[in-house]
């Protein structure tokens, strides 16, 4: 799906040049569709055309290329946190994770953390934005980062995300293990998110008032190692982003 985007011609050709069966849809931009009700974004239509032609694997980019999110053989949506895991695992496999370590942001969720930890990678947690990953990433070395969202970085190739590449990078994995990309997800357990805004005056003074932290502080604690709590400031709003991972949608939103 290639969002009437960037890629509407560059991807089908890569993979069919690479001995792919290729079918492509969201690949005629007339300069207004572009992201609408398709691609990265709304990986729906990509979710139905995988099941009715039965493929192997989809692909979904946004509308300048950089992310992409995937969809197994089962319709099931593959998000960037199981993207790193999946191509962490298979550098770590073939002795090409740069100091065993994989950059996410904070908005990674806590499955993946978990899953990383059962393997043996460790992993660093940014502030949100690529900027953030990619100088992480310069910084120590790393040969891995990425986002939720699907912006990847393989730093041996490239210093900002292209989708066409993380797809090659994905179709290599399951060339070479001989598996089916639900197979390699299926270590990982996603946890449930809830995200609220909550329109403040001064983000600052909210985020550090005392009894916001009190109340942050016991949901932390009720949570233990089952999920987590986070409050950020939106840098383009005047709102306080309250993000709770737990193991049911019913725990995330209670806390």
């Amino acid at each position: 799906d290639c969002a009437n985007g960037a890629a509407y011609e560059v991807a089908p050709t890569v993979f069919k040049e690479l001995g792919a069966e290729v079918v492509s849809i969201n690949s005629n931009p007339n300069g207004n569709n572009i992201n609408d009700k398709c691609g990265s974004t709304h990986p729906e239509q990509l979710k139905e055309a995988v099941l009715e032609y039965k493929a192997d694997l989809g692909l979904a980019y946004d509308g300048d290329a950089d992310r992409c999110l995937c969809v197994d053989e089962n319709g099931n949506l593959v998000d960037g946190d199981l993207i790193l895991y999946v191509a962490g695992v298979y550098l770590k496999q073939n002795g090409e994770l740069d100091n065993n370590t994989v950059v996410t942001t904070i908005m990674s969720n806590i499955g993946l953390y978990k899953a990383f930890d059962a393997v043996g990678i460790n992993y660093e947690k940014t502030d949100v934005g690529d900027k953030y990953v990619y100088e992480c990433m310069r910084n120590n070395d790393y040969r891995l980062g990425g986002e939720q969202s699907g912006h990847i970085i393989f730093s041996k190739h490239a210093t900002t995300g292209d989708g066409i590449l993380t797809s090659i990078k994905l179709m290599e994995v399951m060339i070479s293990s001989k598996k089916k990309m639900s197979e390699l997800t299926s270590p990982v357990t996603i946890y449930p998110q809830c995200l609220k805004n909550i329109k403040v005056i001064s983000k600052p003074e909210a985020r550090a008032d005392e009894d916001v932290q009190a109340e942050v502080n016991k949901v932390a604690e009720a949570l233990g190692n089952d999920g987590r709590i986070l409050l950020r400031e939106s840098g383009t709003e005047p709102v306080i982003r309250v993000m709770v991972e737990a193991k049911s949608d019913l725990l995330a939103e209670k806390y």
